[in-house]
């Protein structure tokens, strides 16, 4: 039996399949399975995983339902013990799974199992995560304290540089498919709620952000975003859960500004305590969307150009 099961979802991902998963067949540590679902895709991506013949690979393709659907799905083939998520735009170092065997070989009873992440947004500027009070890149095996605090700037946990045991999947019933944005967020929060965390300060993973194959801009009106009722009465108890939650609904927010949706981004704003926020978020919020898609442009260039990451979290 296979000790990782690595779930990818698919969806029009011509351009990186391929990469994707010669990252995974370049893993030191073997003892796992691929679990690839293709969720309706439209372009090449079948044609380019079936030029893989590797036994460990499994392929599936469904209806376009989504990628919580498709995820669940996979969680329910899978034969590993260790549910290890991967995006079919992303990739991992050799030392991925090797670097997750041993977090979890030392924290048997963690729920939620992390490795430090760099972010690519192109070939020139690519950056180290950012959390709060721990050195990504300082080659440690830690239980996270406090989640939601380590995770003000950067998340610990980003999909494709995380990992669960299926057991523990299972028993909070997975992701949610009624949520097409922030379906990991809403995961991560449930796991991190009942369960320790893991981190492994070892950056094995690379977020291609550069991927806009990420294809076409989605209309905000047909995104679902992560239920924040769900957890009110754990955040009145928790301050820095609190506090993360009013960073993700000012996001939420803020992208509603910009699509020129005003009133829904009142609307997000209306639990959100301010205090808990950084000066600029206050600022950004108030600014018409011109000149918010200005700020855009310019942040874009910083990057691009400059290697500059700005950030309105801090």
């Amino acid at each position: 039996m296979p000790f990782f099961s690595v779930i990818i979802p698919l969806y029009n991902k011509e351009k990186n399949i391929a990469k994707t998963i010669q990252s995974v067949f370049a893993q030191n540590y073997t003892n796992y399975e691929i679990i690839i679902i293709n969720d309706g895709s439209s372009d090449n991506s079948e044609k380019i995983v079936n030029t893989f013949t590797d036994e460990r690979l499994q392929y599936f393709l469904t209806e376009n339902k989504g990628v919580s659907n498709a995820r669940n799905f996979a969680i329910d083939k899978a034969n590993g013990e260790i549910i290890a998520f991967l995006d079919a735009d992303d990739y991992w170092y050799p030392n991925h799974l090797e670097i997750l065997f041993q977090l979890y070989k030392k924290f048997p009873d963690a729920g939620l199992l992390a490795t430090s992440y760099e972010k690519k947004f192109n070939t020139n500027s690519i950056f180290l995560a950012d959390f709060k009070n721990i050195k990504a890149d300082s080659n440690s095996l830690i239980i996270i304290d406090d989640y939601f605090d380590s995770s003000s700037i950067d998340a610990i946990a980003w999909t494709s540089a995380s990992a669960a045991p299926k057991n523990v999947l299972n028993s909070i019933k997975g992701f949610d498919s009624s949520i097409t944005h922030g379906e990991d967020t809403d995961l991560w929060i449930r796991i991190a709620l009942r369960h320790k965390v893991a981190l492994a300060t070892y950056v094995t993973a690379t977020y291609n952000l550069n991927a806009k194959n990420r294809s076409k801009e989605i209309n905000i009106k047909n995104k679902s975003f992560m239920k924040f009722e769900k957890f009110v009465e754990e955040e009145k108890k928790i301050p820095s859960l609190k506090k993360y939650l009013d960073a993700n609904r000012y996001s939420i927010a803020l992208e509603y500004r910009i699509f020129g949706d005003y009133l829904t981004s009142k609307k997000y704003c209306e639990n959100i305590n301010w205090k808990n926020l950084h000066w600029k978020n206050r600022f950004l919020i108030k600014q018409p969307k011109i000149v918010l898609l200005l700020f855009k442009k310019v942040q874009s260039s910083l990057i691009s150009i400059f290697r500059l990451k700005l950030s309105s979290f801090k």
